[in-house]
């Protein structure tokens, strides 16, 4: 939904207006997505066993399945053929590194002692979050709100690289070391590298493949034209489908740990939603000031604010303990990101007037 230099953007409200109703009420089918699987987990006796008795790696295999279908269709309409104009921008490179492996944990390492310091548990989930970033649900709300596919693509496999390399390395900084410079107290931080990579390999790795694989032999047996204007909207709804039924199942595993903590939520929520706010208003704000244009702009600040949660709950899980709370910490994640960044996709749409430029000239 990207558009080219020299073309005039359409407004939010054509944008919105032009959604198909899946995208357009996407709000409220997530509320009942979590609503549902609330209830399913709090009612239905054993559906969490249940859900938990197979995994990969780990995390459950239902939220993988959901996962994967989400991630699949998104890939599948990236061209691949243009992500060399994405790798040749390094001030969007650069800004995305340093906006997600400075910016952000240190952004969360911060709230969480400034508003948590007296829950260490919450704390030092709360800093799991900052450290995972993300490489799956940012696919879905930057191709809501416009923003460059094939950036995202990229962007998102170099947050996969450094994920392997450099998650441990900043959880033993912020957990350990940085705590110690601060007079601080310490905590764990003996993350497992295989939980991961397999994380990353599962999560982008195969949806990946699948995507660049359904594009290349799409468009060499039908051409362009039959591959996105017959297939990519059949296959479109399903990134949503996969999205909900992902949630449902991630709320009906965490659902008693959730409706049993309600202050404990309403805590870690808070340096949540500052941290969303601020970040994504970052990533906006230096944007605009680099002349990324609309596009890549919308990419970076979601790359900036989404995280890897099922990369962080399934590490606090493996590190702490699943009834720890450091595990809630990363269950409540998905809880606050989920709605805050579907409306932060409405708020990008409605900040496209400020990149509009008159017809003729380049973004």
């Amino acid at each position: 939904m990207t558009t080219s230099p020299g073309t005039t953007r359409p407004d939010d409200a054509d944008v919105i207006g032009g959604l198909s109703r899946l995208d357009r009420f996407l709000p409220v089918w997530i509320v009942v997505a979590m609503a549902v699987g609330l209830v399913l987990g709090r009612t239905v006796d054993g559906l969490d066993d249940a859900l938990e008795a197979v995994k990969i790696g780990s995390v459950s295999l239902p939220i993988a399945i959901g996962l994967l279908v989400m991630m699949y269709p998104v890939l599948a309409k990236v061209r691949y053929d243009e992500t060399r104009r994405v790798t040749g921008d390094r001030r969007l490179l650069v800004a995305s590194l340093v906006m997600n492996w400075v910016l952000g944990p240190a952004l969360m390492f911060a709230l969480a002692w400034l508003l948590l310091p007296d829950l260490p548990e919450f704390r030092t989930g709360l800093i799991i979050v900052g450290l995972a970033r993300c490489i799956a649900m940012v696919m879905i709300w930057n191709d809501l709100a416009c923003g460059d596919r094939e950036a995202a693509a990229v962007l998102v496999a170099i947050n996969s690289v450094f994920q392997v390399f450099a998650f441990a390395a900043l959880g033993w900084f912020y957990l350990q070391t940085l705590p110690g410079w601060l007079g601080l107290s310490t905590a764990s931080a003996n993350f497992s590298v295989w939980a991961i990579t397999t994380s990353v390999l599962v999560f982008l790795g195969v949806p990946l493949v699948a995507g660049f694989l359904t594009r290349t032999i799409g468009e060499r047996v039908k051409g362009r034209d039959w591959y996105e204007g017959a297939f990519l909207p059949r296959l479109g709804p399903w990134a949503l489908y996969g999205l909900l039924f992902t949630i449902v199942v991630l709320f009906a595993l965490q659902g008693d740990a959730i409706a049993s903590q309600p202050l404990d939520v309403v805590r870690i929520a808070i340096p949540l939603l500052v941290y969303f706010a601020i970040t994504f208003g970052a990533g906006m704000l230096v944007g605009r000031w680099l002349d990324l244009g609309y596009a890549k702009t919308a990419t970076l600040a979601f790359t900036a604010a989404g995280n890897n949660f099922e990369l962080a709950i399934a590490v606090a899980i493996g590190t702490f303990g699943v009834a720890s709370g450091q595990a809630l910490a990363g269950v409540v994640g998905p809880l606050i990101e989920v709605p805050v960044l579907v409306g932060l996709v409405y708020v990008s749409l409605w900040a496209r007037r400020f990149f509009t430029r008159p017809q003729g000239v380049s973004a």
